[in-house]
Formats: structure tokens, C-alpha cells, sequence
């Protein structure tokens, strides 16, 4: 457990350091603009007019596209050796179909349950050298990687695509690049098909509660830091019917407990993953800060703990997440 206390503060650190921009595409042949900022009632219109057009196509190559970064690729076949130094990339990569071609993951990665006989290419300070003998013709590397490892294997010749999705529909959008460029399109709308419909199911659920019933939700990842507006677990507490009590802060930030305290959470939303050096649950801190008692959440207890990898991994899964965050906040709305 400690050990997994220190590598989620290498996580949460690396996090907040490496804030930047999101990601999407919305082309076959040109250049794509990777932004994933596209609204979900935009998206929605995009998936009923693109989705039939796409299914059972095929990727024609060259295929040229961007990453979030602004960098620049071009294909000139789908990629038939791909290392994966982000979970959430891996993650895809499996639900389309190419874990044959997958050749090295991140040390973090532990789903699904084949990835764990894949070569490891390092945690979040990447073993270069693995990755070049892994001879990749796609590396896909998240967010968190430092620039100075993305040059070190940029000049070595290697095309180190780079997202950031912000928003759900952004984490749907990047799945669907990678499966343009890896001429699994099929597979990628028939995964972002699924996303879609868990994604429904929520709003469906929510869509008819009154503004002034909305329950009011704090969400703690790491003892004393919270998440505010910008990243897309925002986005999914408000997705949930939710309203983000830290939604006055942007991105991760250290939480006031004062404004907390005043805030006043209808439920708290925690990793259960997380300890601190005393093995402290993040629960149990908590419940035992000074004048937290008085928060509605920790009088009716209230307080829930989530599969932290659903909820900070922008992959197949966050979907998923989802619906367990619209379950934590309103029980009697979400079946099944």
C-alpha cells in the first residue's frame, strides 16, 4: 500500500505539471486538428451523420494527422508495432483489437489482464533504450510524458503521438484517430458506440432534475487535492447531474477545507486506491479533519469510494466511470 501511495504522488505531481492542451481529429487524409474540444451536442451530430459513412471503412493511406501538441504524422501504412507509455492508450489499444501489435507498455499499466505479459517500457520516467529495442513504428504517449523523452525519441526517428483529451467526447474522438490510424475504424466506432451509449444512459437518467435539487459533489484523488473545471472528471460530475464544488478552482489544485466546510457536498466522491504514510484510507482523513463532521456528505455518510483508474484514465473505460460517479451521487436513478 505504501508503494502505491508513493507512485500516485509521482502520478499526481507529473499530472500537475504537465497541463496541456486536448485532443480529437476530424479527418482521413488531411491534416487533422486534434483539439478534442468539440461540444457533446456538436459530437452527437457529427456520430449521426459520420458513423454510417464510416462503418466498414477502411483506412487509405498516406494518412497524414496531428496530436494534441500540434505535432504532425504520416502514415504510410497502419502501424504493425505500437509501444504504449500511457494506461489509459493501452487500454484502447486492447479494446480495438491490437494487442498483437502492441509491443511495450508503461510499468502503470495493469488492465486488462493480458497486458501484464507485455515488455515494460518504464513508468512515468520511460526507458528509452526499451524503447527503441522494442523497434516501434507508433509510439502513443499520453500526456505525461516529459518533451525532453518525447525529442530523445523523436530524433531518433520515431513518431511519438501525444493526447489530452478534456472532455469525454474528447476521449471518444482520440480512440477514433487511433483506429483510423491503425486501419481499425470498425472497431473504433463499434467501442465508441458502446461509450456512447453508456454515456446516454446518464444523461437520460439526470436530464429531468431540477436546477435546484442537483446534489453538490467534492472529489478527492489525493489527500488535500482536489479537481476543478478544465479536466474531464469535472466534466463527468456535472455529466452525472452533479454541480463540482471545487468548479471555482481550474484544473488540480490543494483544496481550502474552510471552502469546503462552506461549500457544504451533498457527497464525496474519493480514490480508494490512495494511503497516506500512515495507511489511512482517504475516507478516514476525511472524516477525522476538524469541522468536517458538519458537512452534510460525513453526517450522512455519504462519503463513496470509486475505482480511481475509471475515473483518471481518459481510455475506453471512462464511460464506465461514469456511471459509477451518476450511482455515488444518485443511487435511485441509475439502474442497472
Amino acid at each position: 500500500m505504501k508503494k502505491w501511495t508513493k507512485i500516485w504522488g509521482i502520478w499526481l505531481l507529473a499530472l500537475l505539471l504537465l497541463v496541456t492542451a486536448g485532443c480529437g481529429t476530424n479527418g482521413k487524409n488531411n491534416a487533422a486538428d486534434n483539439s478534442g474540444n468539440t461540444s457533446q451536442t456538436e459530437q452527437s451530430q457529427n456520430n449521426e451523420t459520420s458513423a454510417p459513412e464510416q462503418e466498414g471503412q477502411q483506412t487509405s493511406y498516406p494518412l497524414t494527422v496531428k496530436d494534441a501538441f500540434g505535432t504532425e504524422f504520416t502514415f504510410e501504412s497502419a502501424p504493425q508495432r505500437i509501444v504504449s507509455l500511457a494506461p489509459s492508450e493501452t487500454e484502447g489499444l486492447f479494446a480495438l483489437g491490437l494487442d498483437e501489435q502492441v509491443v511495450g507498455v508503461s510499468d502503470n499499466d495493469d488492465y486488462p489482464e493480458a497486458v501484464k505479459d507485455k515488455p515494460r517500457m518504464g513508468g512515468f520516467q520511460v526507458n528509452v533504450e526499451a524503447v527503441v529495442a522494442a523497434q516501434p513504428d507508433l509510439v502513443l504517449a499520453g500526456n505525461l510524458i516529459g518533451e525532453d523523452t518525447v525529442k530523445s525519441l523523436s530524433d531518433l526517428g520515431m513518431k511519438v503521438y501525444r493526447s489530452n483529451p478534456k472532455t469525454i467526447d474528447g476521449v471518444m474522438e482520440n480512440i477514433r484517430t487511433i483506429g483510423e490510424i491503425t486501419d481499425h475504424q470498425k472497431e473504433a466506432n463499434e467501442v465508441t458506440a458502446q461509450m456512447q451509449a453508456e454515456l446516454d444512459k446518464v444523461t437520460e437518467a439526470v436530464k429531468s432534475l431540477p436546477a435546484d435539487q442537483k446534489k453538490k459533489v467534492y472529489i478527492e484523488f489525493s489527500p488535500g487535492w482536489t479537481v476543478g473545471k478544465g479536466e474531464f472528471m469535472d466534466e463527468m460530475i456535472q455529466v452525472a447531474g452533479g454541480e463540482n464544488v471545487a468548479s471555482d478552482i481550474t484544473g488540480w489544485s490543494e483544496i481550502n477545507e474552510e471552502n469546503i466546510i462552506k461549500a457544504n457536498p451533498d457527497v464525496i466522491l474519493y480514490a480508494k486506491s490512495v494511503v497516506d504514510e500512515n495507511n489511512r484510507t482517504l475516507a478516514e482523513i476525511i472524516k477525522g479533519r476538524g469541522g468536517w463532521d458538519q458537512i452534510t456528505a460525513v453526517k450522512e455518510d455519504r462519503i463513496v469510494a470509486m475505482d480511481d483508474n475509471l475515473l483518471s484514465r481518459p481510455g475506453p473505460r471512462v464511460t464506465q466511470g461514469l456511471i459509477e460517479v451518476a450511482k455515488a451521487i444518485y443511487p435511485d436513478l441509475i439502474q442497472p
